[in-house]
């Protein structure tokens, strides 16, 4: 049994969703409100003492950290592989993952950007400023990645994998805060090819039961 308790909105969820349905695992989902505090509340506290999402419970453990959530299933479940076979390919994949989840996404998350208006004071347009600068930081590397000729539809060759697991929420988040994604024609091409695809549409936050 799989459960995954999950916010509808929350990038690094919508992450492991995605993950879960390319590899066609039934799994329940069970809400934790970030927008009413239920993340801060004793009971999720013993899930995970951060206090985030998503958490995965399978056989009474629970896996916290959406990454290593998702090594998790690509050890535990290895049919429809969202990892290369050969190392050095592994370690590209890895890269433009990371580049989303640990360069982009912490900087923009809610907690930060709560943090920089109190107590730091910032007002919306600084705030707007502040998660344009860090997108564009991140997608103009993202997008030079790109390039290289073992991209194909996808991230990596003409499967998706971890790196389309990855961006696609962190695309998502950018048309949500409006910024300009011109100047990235193939990312918006593997955005493109994600979306023809149920496991990348059935995840989307619109489509989750908690959606507000």
């Amino acid at each position: 049994m799989l459960r995954l308790y999950d916010y509808w909105r929350s990038s690094a969820a919508y992450r492991v969703r995605i993950a879960l349905n390319l590899k066609e695992l039934n799994y329940d989902s069970v809400a934790i409100d970030l927008a009413r505090g239920e993340h801060a509340d004793a009971s999720h506290a013993r899930r995970n003492p951060q206090g985030l999402v998503p958490v995965l419970e399978h056989d009474g453990r629970h896996l916290t950290q959406s990454l290593a959530i998702i090594e998790y299933l690509e050890e535990m479940f290895p049919p429809r592989r969202l990892l290369p076979a050969d190392p050095v390919d592994v370690a590209r994949v890895r890269a433009m993952a990371q580049l989303i989840a640990c360069d982009i996404h912490p900087l923009n998350n809610l907690r930060v950007l709560k943090y920089l208006v109190d107590p730091l004071g910032a007002g919306e347009q600084e705030k707007r400023a502040w998660y344009h600068h860090w997108v564009a930081t991140g997608f103009s590397a993202f997008e030079k990645m790109l390039e290289d000729p073992r991209a194909g539809d996808f991230c990596h060759g003409d499967q998706p994998g971890l790196a389309d697991v990855c961006l696609i929420p962190q695309v998502y988040n950018a048309r949500r805060f409006e910024c300009d994604l011109d100047a990235y024609p193939r990312i918006r091409a593997v955005e493109a090819a994600c979306l023809a695809l149920d496991a990348f549409t059935d995840a989307s936050p619109e489509r989750q039961a908690d959606a507000s």
